[in-house]
């Protein structure tokens, strides 16, 4: 075997109160093709699929996250690596909090395995993700699908599934500039208050019964966070004029995905398609070009196709 498809799913991580703990994957995905080259051609090369402006920030070279996750399969093996060529079919954009990194490091670490016959078991596959990405929220998600909650404990990690109910409708809404994690990391205090904890602690626990039960009370509620989104909503051009819309349009509330620009809404079968026009109006009525897209958790999480 000497080619390899993998598909990705775009994560959204944090989800209001579980910041660094929690995401879940979208419908929305990338598409790798991993083929063996011969030694004559170059260690790495990149073909993009419908080249635009986020492909042509994509580079062949070493430093690239999603060949230094293919490369670290075989470093981990003790394997030399071998030359590969891979085709790049983006569909979730660079830099917005959509897992982006994650689907490259995911789509790395999969595809060299399988292209090694698959020496490395899931868990070991997903502890190698972790330690490349830093923190679980965006790529455990997008290697197993759904919504997953990462708890560190002893040294390891205890991945628990959440339920999501079908009839709620993740909305997202995507601006056309960039926000780095780096810069809003860079924003966040580095000590809260009793108060902001025990807040961010009761919504934590109310969010996986709302998303399960499809109860409005609780994920109006369970939306809300003291931890990063106040401080990073100010990075974010007109999040105060899409919240609002969102819920005029009836969203149970929006959140910011990832560490940003993206804005998650949740909303129901009947109104998703409102809420989606109306986050991406008002991003517009300020001079912001956005798409917005109605979505579904992808249960199936990285595939080989």
């Amino acid at each position: 075997m000497t080619t390899i498809h993998v598909q990705v799913p775009a994560t959204t991580a944090n989800i209001g109160a579980g910041f660094d703990c929690l995401g879940a994957a979208l419908s929305l995905h990338n598409q790798f093709q991993f083929r063996l080259t011969g030694e004559s051609e170059p260690f790495f090369s990149l073909e993009l699929v419908g080249a635009d402006v986020e492909t042509q920030k994509l580079e062949a070279t070493a430093d690239n996250l999603l060949y230094r996750a293919f490369a670290k399969v075989f470093e981990t093996l003790g394997q030399p690596v071998p030359h590969v060529n891979i085709a790049i079919d983006l569909k979730v954009p660079l830099s917005r909090g959509l897992g982006s990194s994650a689907t490259a490091i995911v789509g790395g670490l999969v595809g060299a395995n399988a292209l090694a016959r698959s020496p490395l078991g899931q868990r070991e596959i997903m502890n190698l993700a972790i330690e490349m990405e830093g923190h679980p929220d965006n790529v455990v998600p997008a290697l197993l699908g759904g919504c997953q909650l990462s708890v560190n404990h002893r040294q390891d990690w205890v991945i628990c599934p959440w339920a999501w109910h079908e009839n709620v409708v993740p909305v997202v809404a995507i601006p056309d500039f960039e926000l780095s994690t780096e810069e809003a990391r860079a924003v966040l205090p580095q000590q809260y208050a009793r108060a902001q904890a025990i807040f961010n602690a009761s919504r934590l626990g109310l969010l996986p019964h709302g998303l399960a039960q499809n109860n409005p009370e609780y994920l109006t509620a369970a939306l809300d966070d003291q931890i990063h989104q106040p401080y990073r909503k100010n990075l974010i051009k007109g999040y105060e004029q899409v919240q609002q819309a969102a819920i005029a349009a009836g969203a149970y509330g929006m959140v910011i995905s990832g560490a940003g620009p993206t804005l998650l809404a949740l909303a129901t079968p009947e109104n998703a398609s409102q809420v989606a026009t109306a986050m991406q109006t008002a991003w517009e009525g300020i001079g912001v070009k956005a798409i917005a897209h109605v979505l579904e958790i992808d249960q199936r999480g990285t595939v080989i196709l």
